[in-house]
């Protein structure tokens, strides 16, 4: 017999504001709890000094989790300039102190540099892998690994202040980019090195800062439930966001009840006009506009379902 899951079976997306101080993966584990969520999952980590928007996906809202990570991000950062850690933020060690002698019109002359798209090297002390561990598990440990280059794109960097050897930006860039190694590159180009001492993310994709939510929050609403004897999921529930959110920049192809069933059971169908081969689009039923998932159109102009929603209907 199969083995019940913990938890209740709940779809849907949390902003999470992220404290400092602690993983994404135990953010997400504590918003878990909260919501006693069968299933959940973020969409890409922060390193524990950062905070901010952290989306996290429950249910059959993680089969679309690769979207936010794909997604644009939006940072808010403070470097010092003057000193080098070997994390290349405050929560590693000084390898190197050097004095600062930068202009604010040489400042931004070398921030420019990093405007549009370039190659960039990731941290050793990042998530990615090298034969199956993570890069920061080999820096620890004092070894350095060889890491490819990857283009990531600036789409805009905004110098905000600088004053007492501080440096504030807020930046707008592609998937992949490493806030730290854009950091740690400045203060090689300036000469005197420089580390981040804060980092906010303040946009995933184009979801609402507003709907952001703390921690602390939920917790209250956790406890007011248990207070007035109700079920937390109806002070809870309210604050998440559809499942197709995560997905809400690929074109919508509308589909009729009738060849949905199809579409659900995985089977390329004819759905009338259609974007170009390839396109990845969302799909929605009816009027209704019922979004049951994501699908690419093929090349005989069909459109073949990828990732499918399964609810209670679907899965009988």
């Amino acid at each position: 017999m199969a083995r019940r899951r913990k938890g209740r079976p709940i779809d849907g997306v949390i902003l999470v504001d992220k404290p400092t101080g602690i993983s994404s993966n135990d953010t997400l584990q504590k918003v878990k709890r909260i919501f006693f969520a069968q299933k959940a999952g973020h969409t890409g980590a922060l390193d524990p000094l950062a905070t901010g928007m952290l989306p996290i996906c429950f249910g059959e809202a993680t089969k679309f989790s690769q979207f936010l990570l794909d997604s644009d991000k939006r940072y808010r950062v403070i470097a010092k300039l003057g000193e080098r850690t070997d994390t290349s933020d405050s929560d590693g060690e000084v390898v190197e102190t050097r004095e600062v002698k930068v202009d604010r019109g040489q400042l931004e002359r070398c921030i420019a540099k990093f405007r549009g798209t370039t190659d960039q090297i990731p941290s050793m002390y990042s998530a990615l892998k090298y034969q199956g561990r993570k890069l920061y598990e080999y820096a620890r440990e004092g070894i350095e690994v060889p890491r490819e280059s990857r283009k990531i794109t600036v789409y805009s960097v905004e110098l905000l202040r600088f004053s007492n050897n501080e440096v504030e930006m807020e930046l707008h860039v592609s998937k992949g980019t490493y806030i730290r190694t854009i950091v740690d590159d400045l203060g090689e180009m300036l000469g005197c090195g420089a580390h981040v001492t804060y980092l906010r993310r303040t946009g995933v994709s184009n979801y609402p800062v507003e709907r952001m939510v703390t921690v602390e929050q939920l917790e209250a609403l956790l406890e007011q439930a248990k207070g007035q004897d109700i079920s937390p999921s109806e002070l809870l529930d309210p604050l998440l966001l559809p499942m197709d959110t995560a997905v809400q920049d690929l074109p919508e192809v509308n589909i009729i009840p009738q060849i949905a069933i199809y579409v659900r059971n995985g089977n390329p169908v004819n759905a009338g006009r259609v974007p170009a081969e390839g396109t990845q689009v969302r799909i929605t039923v009816g009027e209704e506009r019922e979004f049951i998932g994501v699908g690419v159109i093929d090349h005989e102009g069909m459109l073949a379902p990828k990732r499918v929603v399964v609810n209670e209907q679907t899965a009988q």
